[in-house]
């Protein structure tokens, strides 16, 4: 049992030496754990032997995200960093140069473009869904991975052949499965993004030298014509991590599919409303999804200033880590927070500090996730589809979620079988 052992900052710190063992053994509930035993929305603790503040709550949100307080530099394991965003990303900047870096990506994925995208994912979706009625069983995580690359690589102007898209997008995918992984498999999934970067470095260097045309408004076409701040372009290597930090999070979106799959299969009423052509609870179904189940774990930042909060004294450099899935989990801002629920979203007010699974804060000049709108609309018209043209069965296998898989998904990635059009 934990017990709070009170210091002059009033805020508790966990019994142990260090909680990195903890964590690994626990996953996506460690934080929000030691938050309820506590007693606090905050206490402190050791990770990797570092001294670390964890948050979790809307408040903290509203805390970790107060414009230029914190910084992402140093905030992320370097094996998790070199994963999914790597040096020079915009992940990694400050103040004007993260601003024009993220208007970038603001712009990539204006309205008209995610409307552009949603075609060219629901198109690769039908062809998909006449591939897997050739098969006796679909394994819909690694499935939808494919689809959903393959949509993004054509959708951000690059041209390849069919059989090139399904590698680039399994390259894709396994930078964020393995992204919570140590030793050799996050060795050999960084050896593979290692040849994803060259390959994207290559494909924003055939735009710029004009060897390959791509849309103006595509994304490859905007990141190769991209000036920083300093009125430079980017350079070849940040130009590829950045044409990957559109690629590989959409990806991602593949996780939200499997769940909102599991969903219609658990709770049928849902797809069967939607096979009806009811779309009046579409976004809260996709909205619920993206609360209940679980994505990416946690954020972390450095403090960038001095400031207090939850009675504690923060320096420049501090570490903290703002628990997601937690603050998406949390009692106080959900009732019945681990049912499925997604009643709770209709005529919901967006609030930018309690439903944040891609981050928190404002889009436009903090951290979060610019993509958000691409991941609803995608996992929207994948319901759509899967409801209204498609039938299939979902055999007796293990969905079980095991929390400390980051991220987790179901254990056997959810099969399905004898699929057929509707």
């Amino acid at each position: 049992m934990l017990r709070a052992r009170q210091t002059a900052t009033s805020l508790p710190h966990t019994p142990t030496p260090d909680s990195t063992l903890a964590l690994l053994r626990e996953g996506y509930p460690f934080i929000s754990t030691r938050c309820d035993r506590l007693r606090s929305p905050a206490f402190r603790t050791r990770l990797m032997l570092t001294p670390v503040v964890c948050m979790r709550g809307a408040e903290a949100a509203r805390v970790f995200y107060a414009p230029g307080r914190f910084t992402r530099v140093g905030a992320l394991p370097r094996a998790v960093l070199r994963l999914l965003q790597d040096e020079g990303s915009v992940v990694t900047l400050d103040g004007a140069m993260h601003r024009g870096r993220k208007r970038l990506f603001l712009d990539i994925v204006a309205p008209e473009r995610i409307e552009s995208l949603v075609g060219t994912f629901a198109r690769c979706l039908r062809a998909a869904f006449a591939e897997w009625a050739r098969r006796d069983e679909v394994e819909l995580h690694g499935a939808f991975g494919d689809v959903v690359g393959e949509a993004v690589i054509a959708w951000a102007g690059i041209a390849l052949p069919s059989d090139e898209r399904r590698q680039r997008a399994r390259e894709l995918a396994s930078m964020v499965d393995h992204a919570g992984s140590w030793g050799p498999v996050n060795w050999w999934a960084r050896a593979r993004r290692r040849r994803t970067e060259r390959w994207a470095r290559d494909a924003v260097l055939a735009v710029r030298r004009g060897e390959a045309d791509a849309p103006p408004d595509s994304a490859v076409a905007r990141i190769a014509a991209h000036l920083d701040a300093d009125g430079q372009p980017l350079w070849p290597e940040h130009a590829a991590v950045e044409l990957l930090n559109v690629l590989r999070p959409t990806v991602a979106v593949a996780h939200f599919l499997v769940f909102a799959t599991l969903a219609m299969a658990e709770h049928p009423r849902w797809r069967e409303a939607f096979a009806a052509g009811d779309e009046a609870d579409l976004l809260p179904f996709v909205q619920e999804i993206r609360r209940l189940y679980p994505f990416f774990p946690m954020v972390g930042g450095r403090a960038k200033e001095a400031f207090a909060a939850f009675g504690h004294r923060f320096a420049p450099g501090d570490w903290v880590l703002l628990d997601l899935h937690g603050t998406n989990h949390d009692p106080a801002l959900w009732a019945d927070p681990h049912a499925f629920r997604p009643e709770r979203f209709r005529g919901w007010k967006p609030d930018p500090y309690t439903l944040i699974p891609q981050g928190g804060g404002d889009v436009a000049t903090g951290h979060r996730c610019p993509g958000e709108a691409l991941a609803i609309a995608l996992t929207m018209e994948a319901v759509r589809l899967l409801a209204r043209e498609v039938r299939y069965t979902v055999p007796v296998q293990d969905l079980s979620i095991g929390l400390r898989r980051m991220p987790a998904l179901p254990s056997s990635g959810l099969v399905i079988r004898e699929v057929t059009s509707a």
